[in-house]
């Protein structure tokens, strides 16, 4: 397969110095972008071409493009975070080049190899390099948003012969705001994510839209997520609409769902089951009822339980509610000690505060 070039064609208007730290002394998240992005094109007929660090702009996109329509579309999450050193790193970004290609299949969308993966980040983020917050300024970082989307002109129902290809950054400060408190989560019983055979482990836009009914159903209900249940009994935990769920019982487990074809495989989520053993966890996947929760954090089996995820990283839970009822939480006030001692570890490497012995970091710059 032929590698992409990505030449860079520096933008004319750059966020001056002044703007730009201001911005990143509070930078919220996904609100701000970088002065340039990565474009690149596919066609059925050439492949992938036309690489370019260019200014972070609008698309020019034709009313009829197909994705608009058949919503051809897929993407990744992903951050680049600053080292003492001052070098700029990002966390196993060929899992999320491998996890794209699987989207990418399921959607009948073009493959991107691991390689123009990581070289599209390489690039955008030597261009935006200003834009990585500083070394020791909280939880900050340079949040990368690799996507793809059917970008023919054509509403006939087949996968499309043109598709583009974009890296957009972000700044971003904690996804939280108010520090590490339990979340509360909404069951949503009349709402489902994904269902079996549909897109659910697939990292397309869709499902989030399909989400959005029931976080709205939560919200509603005075709880900050929705919880979603398996399509065809209602009665298995998936996942929240953006994040994967994790139990810690009182005899040493660390249960989490089990991947069955509608649950997204979340790169952080791969992570903790690896990094269990090391805090003497038994790091288990399976399928658990909801029921499951409801009596486990009454009865004391559930000691702690928490939310993971590419922007939020690790965030406790507490309480569960339901048309009809609640359950107490399931995390002490800041989070329980294992919930603590994970997300401590997963930032510690992240941000170079810790040794990466298992090859995790990717350096960008």
């Amino acid at each position: 397969m032929t590698q992409l070039t990505f030449t860079t064609e520096r933008s004319s208007n750059l966020v001056s110095d002044i703007e730009r730290e201001q911005i990143l002394s509070d930078p919220g998240f996904g609100t701000t972008f970088t002065d340039h992005m990565v474009t690149a094109t596919w066609t059925a007929e050439h492949g992938w071409h036309d690489a370019v660090v260019r200014e972070f702009g609008p698309l020019q996109l034709s009313p009829a493009a197909a994705v608009l329509h058949y919503a051809q579309e897929i993407f990744e999450g992903m951050k680049a975070y600053r080292h003492e050193d001052g070098s700029v790193w990002t966390f196993r970004p060929e899992a999320n080049a491998a996890r794209m290609a699987r989207s990418a299949r399921r959607l009948a969308l073009p493959e991107l190899s691991e390689e123009d993966f990581i070289a599209s980040l390489t690039a955008l983020v030597q261009a935006d390099e200003k834009w990585v917050p500083a070394y020791g300024t909280g939880e900050t970082s340079l949040y990368l948003r690799p996507f793809m989307f059917a970008s023919e002109a054509f509403l006939g129902v087949r996968p499309a012969r043109e598709v583009t290809y974009s890296v957009i950054a972000s700044p971003a400060g904690a996804y939280f705001k108010g520090g590490l408190k339990p979340v509360s989560l909404w069951v949503s019983q009349d709402y489902a994510r994904a269902g079996d055979g549909g897109t659910g482990a697939a990292k397309c836009g869709g499902n989030y839209a399909s989400s959005m009914a029931g976080q709205i159903e939560g919200a509603d209900h005075g709880c900050d997520q929705a919880v979603f249940l398996d399509s065809a009994t209602h009665t298995y935990i998936e996942e929240l609409g953006g994040m994967n769920l994790f139990f810690v019982m009182k005899d040493g487990r660390l249960r989490t769902p089990a991947l069955t074809g509608s649950i997204l495989e979340g790169i952080t989520r791969d992570s903790i089951l690896t990094l269990a053993k090391d805090l003497d966890l038994e790091p288990v996947q399976e399928r658990i009822e909801i029921q499951e929760w409801k009596d486990g954090v009454v009865s004391g089996e559930i000691t702690e339980i928490f939310a993971c995820g590419t922007a939020a990283v690790v965030t406790p839970v507490g309480e569960l509610r339901w048309d009809g009822g609640s359950a107490p939480s399931g995390s002490p006030e800041g989070g329980g000690e294992v919930t603590r001692a994970i997300r401590s570890t997963l930032l510690d490497i992240q941000y170079g505060r810790a040794t990466d012995t298992r090859g995790w970091m990717t350096r960008l710059v």
